[in-house]
């Protein structure tokens, strides 16, 4: 019975990370800014319901987590039309 749960558990997890895929929004944006989110809860997590006090280095990378969250979610870009990709070829 166990695999069961296992085969289930393992389809909620690849559903829960390719249905939202097909969003109309910026979703690569939106998934990265949770990323940076999930990393700042679970470290809040272990602090708060498992008594693990995080160290500098916890917080540090929280800190560029939250950096990140910032530039890709917060920073204003061109209208769709005009915004080239860095990795296009320059003519």
């Amino acid at each position: 019975m166990s695999w069961v749960l296992g085969v289930i558990g393992g389809f909620v997890l690849f559903a829960y990370g390719i249905i939202p895929t097909f969003q109309p929004s910026h979703f690569h944006r939106i998934y990265a800014a949770y990323g940076g989110i999930f990393i700042i809860m679970a470290i809040a997590w272990g602090w708060i319901f498992e008594r693990i006090v995080p160290d500098v280095f916890d917080i540090l990378g929280a800190v560029i987590a939250i950096i990140g969250v910032v530039v890709i979610f917060y920073i204003p870009r061109k209208k769709e039309g005009g915004e080239k990709s860095i990795w296009s070829r320059q003519q």
